[in-house]
């Protein structure tokens, strides 16, 4: 198993990571009912896009000796309707280090590998842009 989801009531849930006991909170977002005090379930899709290209990315960077901590990513999540559905996910990430053409190219080819970004939809638009130092 790995989480344990629990409706609290009032459109949130917990969601326990099995093995390291990590909580996630999620509220339903302001424009669907909720009160939106905390991460809906489709924004945290949208933002383990980022997290997953990241993630990709600092194995590609370890073993290119390559650090670029600090880097961040902003996340924006566009939902559509008929049904409601996420559409477009963009995600801008701007990256703490300068950096040669080559490295930007394998770690920028690294992050599109990322399986978060092959799980996703076809039909979702992924903008997903590099700003580099």
């Amino acid at each position: 198993m790995t989480s344990k989801v629990t409706y609290l009531g009032d459109l949130r849930t917990s969601s326990i990571h099995t093995n390291s006991g990590s909580e996630i909170i999620s509220d339903a977002p302001l424009d669907n009912n909720g009160k939106g005090e905390a991460f809906s379930p489709t924004d945290t899709v949208a933002n383990a896009l980022a997290s997953c290209m990241f993630t990709v990315m600092g194995i590609k960077a370890r073993d290119m000796e390559v650090d670029f901590s600090g880097s961040t990513a902003e996340v924006t999540k566009v939902m559509g309707t008929e049904p409601r559905r996420i559409t477009e996910v963009h995600v801008t990430f701007n990256m703490s280090i300068s950096a040669d053409d080559k490295t930007k190219t394998i770690l920028e080819k690294t992050a599109m590998t990322c399986p978060v970004f092959f799980s996703l939809h076809p039909d979702i638009k992924k903008e997903i842009t590099f700003n580099w130092k």
